[in-house]
């Protein structure tokens, strides 16, 4: 599977944990960065940059890790076609990808240990979409708000 991935300062060490383990794993990544965790920087970009190769086919899914989880996850899916998830447990991370097609995985590097943290990843990448017909219904509707706000003035 091809991953983006990318972090920023506050996600960084996580960030080397996870790329090891993807690699580990035989996955092909776009790695987006930061290279260099003693450096300030802002997740804002790195999620960016990382919902723009999901949206356009370059990476099947994103991660994306800052210190809490949270402003890349908001960033995230500012970007139309990403439906990011925060996640801080493996049932929320296969869940989101089954049930509602999150196609980003949120993580909070100084919220989630390292070793839950490999955990929700195996898990997201893993899973997939059923497609079931509630599934598909209730992602219809979550297309369907974003199209009209994409189209609002």
């Amino acid at each position: 599977m091809k991953i983006a991935i990318g972090a920023d300062h506050g996600g960084y060490p996580l960030n080397e944990r996870v790329l090891k383990e993807l690699r580990a794993a035989g996955h092909e990544f776009e790695d987006f960065g930061t290279h260099d965790g003693s450096q300030p920087d802002d997740y804002p970009d790195y999620a960016q940059q990382v919902g723009e190769a999901v949206r356009e086919g370059r990476a099947e899914i994103g991660i994306v890790i800052c210190g809490s989880g949270v402003g890349a996850c908001v960033a995230a899916n500012k970007i139309r076609g990403v439906r990011a998830a925060l996640v801080a447990d493996t049932y929320s991370a296969h869940q989101s990808r089954e049930h509602d097609d999150c196609n980003v995985l949120c993580l909070g590097a100084r919220v989630v240990g390292s070793e839950l943290a490999m955990e929700i990843v195996r898990a997201f990448v893993n899973a997939r979409f059923t497609g079931e017909e509630r599934h598909q219904r209730r992602l219809n509707k979550v297309l369907a708000i974003e199209r009209r706000e994409m189209s609002a003035p």
